[in-house]
């Protein structure tokens, strides 16, 4: 209770401290959202990418910024739409076990619900909203502001996935890559006869060659997402921001940029190949096209004469590292497979080792629960473990460079099994336990971490973090950061997902008549601050369930508080009997805390053997 009141103090001191500013202007402010889906800080210049170097140099610069772990795009939206950490937004990864079969996510237990039709399916069955916190589209949409959610199908929409288009009173414009389709958000007729005035079609191009993943003998994409992101970015500027214009009150635009994300996932330059992986041309036009959108949208800001009462918050939902399959400890990877190069790790390989450890069936939840044997593997990583599928004992969500494990019963000495088995494995770098199993040494619990909440959705009884390092790419180490991976994604190909310092230093930046001017700031920030600094610009309030929130981030704001910040080493109560600790790297200000790194010493980026001499985060 202590800390929910140091938050709201907070937050009501930043209030406070910025009620000055905005007193002596009036103006009704809009806000832009731009994210540029995993941007890693360091990748960001003048030369490749002028209009985030500008928003970013002119305005204010979070030098120490941090995605929130597991590091992934659906966990890191939800944080951003809501202001709330993980442990509340049960939004804990990618694809999560939900304890129902989802229809339109292919009758799993195991949904990927970077998907409108499997988010709609999951409020319904989570009492009409999964994420169980308002998001600032709606507070916004309630308080009569314009909104809109542009971009990347799954976090776009879930910034206002509770706005059912059908029903009466104001709704947000929502265009993905599912708009014109038949599990599309509906567009109304006003914003059709916009885009045809426009000379834009009414569904959403495809991502045509971007989307290619290749295999093991065929190298992936070699092309970024430019025509998509085209159209989305033509639909925000001649299409939605003149809407805006002429309804003549404050708006709030999301745009979700898929790039630089989609093309370091499925680059083709590094087949198999830690180097050059995800710094190669592909990932630099991928970084390119998502500055081009935001060109843009600034531009048509300046033409609509909207610039200056209109805010820019840039933020990546996370950073990015190159594949690794490499691991000499696991079973899995001495099998062989018809799709995965020799002595590889196979996609589902935390399942299949842990069902050799644990002596227990494995069964595929992506395919009617068909038994995997002999050189079969899970078809999308994920599996269900136990002698009844049904009623499984241990539930694995397979993610990237992080894993969900799920322990239906909380037998805490299955618990105990699976954490011993894990402990085995090269490839782990830190474990996190749900609390109420207990204290099992090498571990640190999940509420370490903030991912103990008021969570809706099942909360994962152990997130195994996989193991990271710097490869020698010649650049900043998180520019270099390799990762072990659960994905059907190839070595040398991108994932994020791990507490890698690669993976958790994302690029932010803000522009605008509410933020400070060519201001660089030290103090940690994270994605859950991006929700409640957003919040504090639109003078939004609603309702909370949960206390674990972000703060405002007011040192950005002109007039506001520069807090102090502070640095800490968490660790295991107990070492483990092979010796290994899972080690937390932490900033806080005030009540809040953020995750710089954390695994074994010397296993994750970030996290060097000697913790005593970690530099600043940041620098």
């Amino acid at each position: 209770m202590r800390r929910r009141s140091l938050v709201l103090l907070s937050v009501g001191l930043t209030a406070l401290s910025t009620g000055f500013a905005s007193a002596q202007n009036n103006t009704p402010r809009n806000l832009i959202l731009f994210i540029p889906d995993g941007l890693r800080a360091l990748k960001v210049t003048p030369e490749t990418a002028p209009a985030m170097a500008e928003v970013r140099d002119k305005g204010v610069n979070f030098k120490n910024s941090h995605s929130l772990f597991p590091t992934f795009t659906m966990a890191n939206g939800s944080a951003m739409s809501t202001g709330h950490y993980l442990g509340d937004t049960g939004v804990f990864s990618n694809t999560i076990w939900t304890n129902y079969t989802s229809g339109p996510a292919g009758d799993t237990v195991v949904p990927f619900i970077e998907n409108d039709a499997v988010l709609g399916d999951i409020d319904e069955h989570f009492k009409g909203d999964y994420l169980n916190e308002e998001t600032i589209l709606k507070m916004a949409r309630d308080k009569g502001l314009s909104t809109a959610a542009i971009g990347k199908v799954g976090p776009t929409y879930q910034f206002d996935h509770t706005d059912k288009p059908e029903k009466p009173g104001l709704h947000s414009v929502v265009f993905d890559d599912s708009t014109g389709g038949k599990n599309g958000v509906a567009l109304s007729d006003e914003v059709k006869a916009a885009l045809t005035k426009a000379g834009l079609p009414l569904a959403t191009p495809p991502r045509g060659d971007n989307s290619k993943a290749g295999d093991a003998k065929t190298p992936g994409t070699i092309v970024a997402n430019v025509a998509q992101q085209a159209y989305f970015a033509d639909v925000a500027a001649k299409v939605v921001l003149p809407m805006f214009k002429a309804r003549n009150k404050p708006f709030v635009l999301v745009f979700w940029s898929r790039d630089p994300d989609g093309s370091q996932h499925n680059t083709g330059d590094s087949l198999n190949q830690i180097l050059p992986g995800i710094n190669g041309p592909t990932s630099m036009a991928g970084i390119r096209n998502a500055d081009n959108n935001l060109g843009q949208l600034r531009k048509a800001l300046d033409e609509l004469g909207l610039a200056a009462t209109t805010n820019i918050m840039v933020q990546a939902d996370h950073g990015f590292s190159t594949i690794s399959k490499e691991s000499k400890t696991s079973p899995s990877a001495k099998v062989s497979y018809d799709d995965t190069p020799k002595d590889f790790l196979p996609m589902g390989f935390l399942a299949i080792d842990l069902a050799k450890a644990l002596d227990l069936p494995l069964f595929d939840p992506n395919d009617k629960n068909a038994k995997i044997e002999g050189n079969k593997h899970p078809k999308a990583g994920n599996g269900v473990l136990g002698k009844d599928p049904e009623k499984p004992d241990l539930v694995v969500a397979t993610n990237g460079g992080s894993d969900l494990i799920y322990l239906p019963n909380k037998d805490k000495k299955l618990a105990a099994k699976t954490i011993k088995a894990l402990l085995d494995q090269d490839y782990v770098s830190g474990l996190f336990v749900e609390d109420s199993l207990g204290r099992f040494p090498g571990t640190l619990p999940l509420s370490s971490v903030n991912l103990r909440g008021k969570s809706a959705t099942p909360t994962p009884s152990i997130v195994v973090n996989f193991r990271s390092y710097a490869s020698e790419c010649g650049e900043a180490p998180t520019n270099c950061s390799v990762q072990v991976a659960d994905t059907v994604l190839r070595q040398g190909q991108g994932m994020h997902g791990s507490f890698s310092r690669g993976d958790t230093m994302n690029f932010m930046a803000a522009i605008g008549p509410d933020f400070k001017a060519g201001y660089v700031s030290e103090i940690p920030v994270s994605n859950a601050d991006v929700g409640m600094t957003a919040a504090q610009l639109l003078g939004l309030r609603g309702s909370q369930n949960g206390g674990l929130v972000g703060r405002v981030m007011s040192e950005a704001l002109p007039n506001g508080i520069v807090p102090k910040a502070y640095k800490s080493v968490e660790r295991s109560k107990k070492k483990s009997e092979n010796g290994l600790e899972t080690v937390l790297n932490v900033q806080r200000v005030g009540s809040q805390r953020y995750f710089d790194a954390a695994g074994f010493p010397g296993r994750t980026l970030g996290l060097e053997p000697d913790t005593a001499k970690q530099k600043t985060a940041g620098k």
